[in-house]
């Protein structure tokens, strides 16, 4: 048996009703599921969410917000669900991001924050880039259970035999699939002859995922689908890649690169990473830091490439998957003469 909640598209299980039943009673709402309202959230990829509310007491003079994150098809592929939740409990714990209230077969409900989701514009706000480079410096000192070893180059691996189970002819030969296998290796094999600061990274750092309470210009992280160990400089090329994406545009799949952050942009967030433990770095730290910040970017492109390519195989949500894989393996050949100065 299942039930609709007006405003999600498609059934849900009566199980997520229960569960929101439940919460509701431990929180001693009177609950009235006529009077529960749904909201889709834009700008997520891997799964669908939205914002559920509905009043705590017959005069609704108060109402309650939870999130609801329906489970994107496919996305078994990219991580372990099990694993994940256990992971978005534990950063829970550490004092980030949001409580997870109850979870069901087809997706999880968590706490709602009242704070306003960033636009792609806020990045390059000065101030706010940079209370971003301190949750971030705070979030990579998260010490979380597990393999403390780069998750970065297995994965990509994975992902690499996936693709190519999955692809057309035509997309295989058009995204050079049969090479790039040896494309990771010398990128593995390059970005590897420094020593590499592993640390607990967010790995999808786009403004969708950050949040700011305009009140205590407080900065949160949220969506740990991705969040592993990885090299820092690869969390920054990542977010600064993301520069580059608007997902609330009538072409969410296309990328400008020419918004990619520039060489003094780039420097105030490191510096501001380095200090935000009350530690001046040195100008040659800051520029080693870059330095390998714009070879991970390399990475940065084959990764979400992989990653663009199985989805459009195997997801359903109404995003150019192919398109946006096509960007970034384009610009992963245009920057890899340069960067690795071959």
């Amino acid at each position: 048996m299942t039930v609709k909640i007006d405003g999600i598209e498609g059934t849900q299980p009566e199980q997520l009703m229960k569960l929101l039943l439940s919460l509701a009673s431990d929180w001693g709402d009177v609950f009235d599921t006529s009077k529960l309202k749904a909201v889709h959230l834009s700008g997520a990829m891997t799964n669908i969410v939205y914002r559920i509310t509905w009043p705590k007491n017959a005069s609704e003079d108060d109402v309650r917000t939870v999130l609801v994150r329906i489970y994107g098809e496919g996305a078994d592929i990219f991580f372990d669900r099990e694993e994940e939740i256990r992971t978005f409990g534990l950063i829970s714990t550490h004092g980030h991001g949001p409580h997870l209230l109850a979870k069901f077969p087809e997706g999880r409900v968590e706490e709602f924050i009242h704070a306003k989701t960033l636009s792609a514009c806020d990045l390059r706000d000065p101030e706010i880039s940079t209370l971003i480079a301190a949750k971030m410096r705070e979030f990579h000192d998260l010490n979380m259970p597990g393999s403390k070893t780069a998750v970065l180059w297995p994965t990509m691996r994975k992902w690499l035999i996936k693709a190519r189970s999955l692809c057309s002819q035509e997309h295989a030969k058009e995204f050079k699939l049969d090479i790039i296998e040896n494309e990771i290796d010398t990128l593995e094999n390059e970005l590897s002859k420094r020593k590499q600061n592993v640390v607990f990274c967010h790995n999808d750092l786009q403004y969708g995922n950050i949040m700011i309470d305009d009140k205590t210009r407080t900065i949160t992280f949220i969506d740990y689908e991705y969040a592993s160990y990885n090299p820092a400089a690869y969390d920054f090329a990542n977010h600064f890649c993301e520069w580059a994406a608007d997902y609330h545009t009538d072409t969410p799949q296309n990328l400008d690169y020419n918004k990619y952050p520039d060489l003094e942009e780039r420097q105030r967030f490191v510096k501001s990473y380095l200090s935000s433990t009350g530690n001046q770095p040195s100008d040659a730290d800051v520029d080693q830091l870059i330095d390998d910040v714009e070879r991970y970017a390399l990475a940065n492109h084959l990764f979400w490439g992989l990653w663009a390519i199985i989805s459009g195989y195997v997801t359903h949500i109404e995003f150019d998957y192919i398109e946006y894989a096509k960007q970034r393996f384009s610009q992963y050949w245009l920057k890899k003469p340069q960067l690795l100065k071959e």
